[in-house]
């Protein structure tokens, strides 16, 4: 299974499966955690390491734990709870990465996420509705109002996939074939009709990732990637963790008589640049290539 995991990380545009390990993995090991404590006779310390990674209702608790707009989208709070994230994030995010590549899905989520956490935060401390709920829960429980789960993140791919091809067709159980706007239609539609039901704040969420699902599409047609930002902060972070080879270096220029050869143009590269600009393209598209890059792609192409 480790082995199996590994390939898919390994894998291009291969993001949706990864979001669905990252999901799945967490999900099993907070829940046997959670068997651990309970058995221990610890239910307490479970829910207390739990709530670390649940975004609160109230912003003054949010404050104390500001990571949580990030964590809550990667909890889940039940079986079907991440099932059904997990199905939509396979079926809509193998499109979008199909069209648009992984970083960009990734991107996607990542906005998603924090959309969903603003709105449900905006909701729950400017809007009298929600903010008497948060009153009603300090009296009748002790943890108050938290949120967890990918479904604003997921919302968002499943919208800006509908943008992107809406009339791209799945065969549905039952239903046959249903353009997939008409899908994206639905889950919005739902999200608003249960803004003021029991799972109020998370259907807030799933309207802010929506939002930001068709807006990210909107702007990346007109030239604007709104998600940039993560992909060069992701990839940063994968920067510290690479290994570096060692760089042995020699002199090209002279022979062994000490006479200069002349000095190949800047604009060749080895077979590995090759292959890590071929890997870009894979990943992002080919308008991601620097002109550097360009030219020695077309230098290569000519041999």
């Amino acid at each position: 299974m480790f082995d199996e995991f590994k390939s898919a990380f390994q894998r291009h545009n291969n993001a949706h499966a990864q979001l669905i390990i990252i999901n799945v993995v967490v999900f099993a090991v907070v829940g046997i955690l959670g068997v651990i404590f309970t058995i221990s006779g610890f239910k307490e310390i479970a829910w207390v390491v739990q709530k670390q990674f649940h975004i609160p209702a109230e912003f003054s608790e949010f404050l104390n734990r500001p990571w949580t707009v990030i964590t809550y989208a990667f909890m889940h709070g039940g079986f079907l709870h991440i099932l059904f994230n997990m199905l939509a994030l396979y079926w809509f995010g193998r499109l979008f990465v199909e069209y648009l590549g992984s970083d960009k899905l990734v991107a996607v989520y990542v906005l998603g996420a924090l959309f969903g956490a603003i709105f449900y935060l905006l909701a729950y401390n400017t809007i009298p509705f929600f903010m008497q709920h948060v009153e009603e829960a300090k009296l009748h429980t002790v943890n108050g109002i938290n949120m967890v789960g990918a479904s604003a993140a997921v919302n968002a791919i499943v919208v800006a996939t509908a943008v992107l091809l809406p009339n791209y067709t799945f065969f549905m159980l039952f239903l046959g074939p249903v353009k997939i706007k008409y899908i994206a239609a639905v889950a919005v539609l739902l999200s608003i009709l249960g803004a003021d039901g029991d799972n109020a704040g998370g259907n807030i969420a799933h309207l802010g990732g929506a939002l930001i699902g068709f807006i990210y599409i909107k702007q990346l047609q007109a030239g604007i990637n709104w998600g940039l930002w993560i992909t060069v902060t992701i990839d940063w972070f994968k920067d510290l963790f690479k290994s570096k080879p060692n760089v042995k270096v020699t002199y090209r220029g002279e022979d062994k008589a000490g006479s200069k050869k002349p000095s190949a143009p800047t604009s060749k590269a080895s077979q590995a640049e090759i292959d890590i600009i071929l890997d870009k393209i894979s990943d992002r598209g080919y308008e991601s290539l620097t002109k550097e890059e360009k030219e020695k792609l077309f230098n290569a192409s000519k041999k």
